[in-house]
């Protein structure tokens, strides 16, 4: 991991806060990430981490707090479009169109938002699908690939639009458990390159080994963070050593 001293973050949260009507999800939230760093958010359900997540992308708005993806001041409003194609989303659900085949839905954003070329465009899909194993499928439609298939497609379209960030929000929690291993393989992959990633998941397997930084948050606040193993192993917050118990028993 590169001296965290000597980097200026990617993406830097400060102050951080969201509620929706009276739930406080966010409560101040502080947290920098650095070009080429994967950092994994932990935590139970309802804790904040995928709205964290959504923040960074820019999909959802702060109630108060700065928000900065790369160099992009994503709190002023008429800004935060700019992030757009800046970053790449995997969501839970593939959001595939049923009626285009593999390279079809990856060519969509390349033709509609970024004005190239069919063949520009195909070229770009075909590259970003044999990136995630699949440029033999490019023909197939969603229906004719596994779920484990489909995301793959999902993070090929993402990656089409070759973003500096890339955001996974529980991109394997829609999968059976034959399946997580693909998906889970991509993303080693991209990790492995030097892509800055910031993922939600359940897969703790995941985090052990790929994460630089685990983030643990409960009740919306950042309860504890730190490398892999000292987070695991060695928890110093009494709710992470609880979380982890309860989840790695499970």
């Amino acid at each position: 991991m590169t001296d965290p001293t000597q980097v200026k973050p990617i993406i830097s949260l400060s102050g951080v806060s969201k509620s929706f009507g009276a739930t406080h999800v966010l409560k101040e939230i502080n947290l920098d990430v650095n070009p080429g760093e994967v950092v994994v958010l932990i935590g139970a359900s309802g804790s904040g981490k995928s709205t964290v997540l959504r923040i960074m992308a820019g999909l959802e708005t702060t109630d108060s707090g700065q928000v900065w993806v790369n160099e992009v001041p994503l709190h002023e409003a008429r800004r935060a479009k700019e992030i757009r194609g800046h970053v790449g989303m995997v969501f839970q659900q593939f959001n595939l169109f049923p009626h285009k085949t593999a390279l079809g839905n990856v060519t969509l954003a390349l033709i509609k938002a970024r004005r190239m070329s069919p063949a520009d465009a195909r070229d770009r899909a075909m590259q970003a699908l044999e990136r995630v194993g699949l440029a033999d499928r490019a023909q197939h439609y969603p229906s004719q690939l596994s779920g484990g298939q489909q995301q793959r497609v999902a993070i090929a379209r993402a990656l089409a639009v070759e973003p500096g960030i890339m955001f996974f929000d529980e991109a394997t929690s829609a999968l059976d458990p034959e399946l997580v291993g693909e998906v889970t393989q991509v993303m080693r992959s991209l990790a492995r390159d030097g892509m800055t990633m910031v993922v939600v998941t359940h897969e703790m397997g995941f985090a052990r080994q790929t994460a630089d930084r685990v983030v643990f948050m409960d009740k919306g606040v950042i309860a504890e963070q730190g490398e892999p193993e000292q987070l695991f192993v060695n928890p110093a917050n009494e709710r992470t050593r609880q979380f982890l118990h309860r989840v790695l028993d499970h």
